[in-house]
């Protein structure tokens, strides 16, 4: 967390303006009303705005295996240089053939972000044809730098994998090149990666990227979708067993992205599966979080489908067996015994022999209407009846209110489902409105995993990402945690952006080419994720929740191992609050550290320049039961008094 520590308290003050109105929040330090889930806030991750390749997947070669519809999509060409069918995977079989003096150039995606100081693996399967050995120089364009190439000399008949490392001297924009001098080559697999990636995995992610989802603390990691689970036709569905084994033969995947805005169309977008559920798994295990993958149904995307028709979007139930395959497939590659179980051995053989430790499987995304609990049922019977300690997630629908929801629920209660899933992109009224939306359900039968969720503050899908927003999802994230017993889970979306390839905004973090941006929202997932203790306590504001009060809304906890009392207060008003903690149960006077996020200006949003918003900690002694804080105009604050 990128915070400034100071000693005065600048947000918070002790003395009161007599002139001014108070608001008394009552907190029962011994009255505990919830157990928090550990998993309770994490992070759900699907490949849309570049998220997965051109982002988190640390690859900078675009179309690599030349598998593109287009093949040479994103590839510059000089001299003789055809595309043909020859490659050694057969899941990917074009390559690429270079006679002569021709040579390439990618383009990577946005361009690639070369670092100063920084290394570069570049790989290639290639053979060299009419019994000769040919020379082939690699070049990192865009660097000023006549150093920044190598020499690969392609010396047997048979494909093989070579390999160079290049390091740039300086940080810049730039492309990758190719130049064959003579002779004849066939490549495939062209490949370009940092060789800092995150925990130095060669087939690996970004570093800062990935290092921005550790800082977080996610409790859970939801993966891998969202749409394109679901993909525009069963065929272009996302398939998980597509996504494992040698990545040179994972086949091409069309994304759901790539024409789903009419006014974002990105034609090169597609799905490499460098990026599949083994990398998956292996950073849910790096970062700390449970792992959730997301499979199929049976249903492909209702939203571009008609589904008022049966057709070839939906699999007939007696068809569906493939599909349940794939679940209890995927429950043995994650945990099962690679002695026992091929897909189990599979994870071994990439390198993970210890399982994963799954406990959570979604089925479907955000699917509705007559067609999803029959399935769901033939799922829950086989999963429950072989791995009954799985935690099975179902779908209230793409919308968080009206007839179908309340119809999805019912069914989702019928099926005994563990959690069900809700989605929300929503105006600030109604993410307000919501903060008291969870203390009415029902105690008993299925749990809340709020799956998707936030505050689109500048209107719907293109909004910009503004102070506004997080500050509206922390009021409702009090909410969530004030009804931990009911909502278990909860994952802000999207979670990246490309700040050139964007479809889909707001979103958690935004990226370019060499720089991360933590958005507003971002410090608050952080904040709240950091700070969500053991068990709730009773808190109330004259009697009822904090929820909106004098435009305050609040909730404590306990962290029982720790002894901390932490206290989350949002302050939605243009004016600062005087509040008086009542904490009963507790006197004398308590070292607290008072966290603050806080900005007059609802649009500032951290993108592109210098942080506009961060968190900032300051140290303060409180006097107990009755501690008196000023809390500062549209601010998020965490107190967390110390033992």
């Amino acid at each position: 967390m990128k915070t400034r520590r100071i000693l005065l308290l600048l947000q918070a003050c002790m003395l009161l303006t007599i002139a001014s109105a108070q608001s008394v929040i009552d907190i029962q330090v011994k009255k505990t009303t919830a157990t928090v889930n550990p998993d309770m806030y994490g992070i759900f991750f699907e490949d849309i705005n570049y998220g997965a390749d051109g982002g988190l997947y640390a690859e900078l070669v675009k179309n690599r295996s030349f598998e593109f519809p287009d093949h040479l999509m994103g590839w510059k060409t000089i001299g003789e240089v055809s595309i043909v069918r020859t490659s050694p995977f057969d899941r990917n079989p074009h390559a690429l053939r270079m006679l002569g003096a021709a040579g390439l150039e990618n383009e990577g995606f946005f361009g690639m972000g070369f670092r100063a100081d920084e290394s570069y693996r570049f790989s290639v399967w290639a053979r060299a044809l009419e019994g000769k050995t040919a020379n082939l120089q690699v070049g990192l364009n865009g660097l000023g730098c006549a150093d920044c190439q190598a020499q690969l000399t392609i010396d047997s008949p048979e494909w093989k994998k070579y390999t160079v490392v290049l390091s740039a001297p300086n940080t810049a924009k730039g492309t990758l090149s190719l130049l064959l001098s003579g002779g004849a080559v066939e490549i495939d697999h062209v490949s370009l990666f940092p060789v800092n990636t995150f925990n130095g995995h060669e087939n690996g992610l970004r570093r800062d990227l990935a290092e921005a989802l550790r800082d977080l603390h996610p409790g859970v990691f939801r993966f891998p979708g969202g749409c394109i689970i679901e993909g525009n036709t069963l065929q272009t569905r996302y398939q998980w067993k597509n996504s494992v084994g040698p990545v040179e033969n994972r086949p091409l995947n069309e994304n759901k992205w790539r024409d789903a805005m009419a006014d974002r169309f990105s034609p090169d977008y597609y799905q490499s599966y460098g990026l599949g559920f083994y990398e998956y798994f292996l950073l849910a295990e790096e970062i700390g979080a449970a792992p959730l993958p997301v499979l199929n149904c049976g249903m492909a995307c209702e939203f571009v489908n008609d589904i008022t028709k049966e057709g070839d979007w939906l699999v007939p139930l007696a068809e569906l067996q493939p599909y349940i395959d794939d679940a209890l497939d995927l429950i043995e590659f994650a945990n099962g015994d690679p002695a026992k179980n091929k897909w189990a051995a599979l994870r071994a053989e990439m390198g993970h022999p210890a399982p994963f430790n799954l406990k959570y499987l979604a089925i479907g995304n955000e699917q509705w209407g007559e067609h999803v609990a029959p399935r769901l049922k033939l799922f829950a019977e086989q999963i429950r009846k072989k791995y009954p300690y799985i935690q099975m997630v179902g779908t209230a629908g793409a919308s968080p209110e009206g007839e179908e929801f309340d119809r999805m629920w019912r069914e989702m209660r019928t099926l005994k489902v563990d959690l069900v899933d809700e989605h929300f992109y929503c105006t600030p009224e109604w993410c307000l409105n919501a903060a008291t939306r969870y203390d009415k359900y029902p105690r008993k039968g299925p749990k809340v995993f709020a799956g998707e969720y936030a505050c689109h503050a500048f209107g719907l899908f293109k909004s910009e990402n503004g102070f506004a927003s997080a500050l509206c999802e922390a009021a409702i994230m009090t909410g969530y945690e004030r009804n931990a017993d009911v909502v278990r889970l909860a994952t802000y979306a999207p979670l990246f952006a490309h700040v050139e390839g964007w479809q889909w905004r707001p979103d958690l973090i935004w990226f370019d080419a060499h720089n991360t941006y933590r958005t507003a929202s971002y410090y608050v997932q952080q904040l709240f994720a950091c700070n969500k203790g053991t068990h709730v306590l009773f808190t109330q504001m004259a009697g009822a929740p904090v929820a909106g009060q004098n435009g305050i809304y609040a909730t404590a906890v306990l962290d029982k191992p720790t002894g901390e009392v932490i206290v989350k207060i949002v302050n939605v008003a243009r004016s600062e609050a005087n509040i008086t903690l009542n904490l009963h149960g507790l006197k004398g006077t308590r070292n607290a550290t008072i966290t603050t996020l806080q900005s007059a200006d609802d649009k500032a949003d951290n993108i592109g320049h210098e942080e506009q918003v961060s968190p900032l900690i300051t140290e303060q002694t409180l006097s107990l039961p009755a501690a008196s804080l000023c809390l500062a105009p549209r601010s998020f604050t965490v107190i967390r008094l110390k033992k």
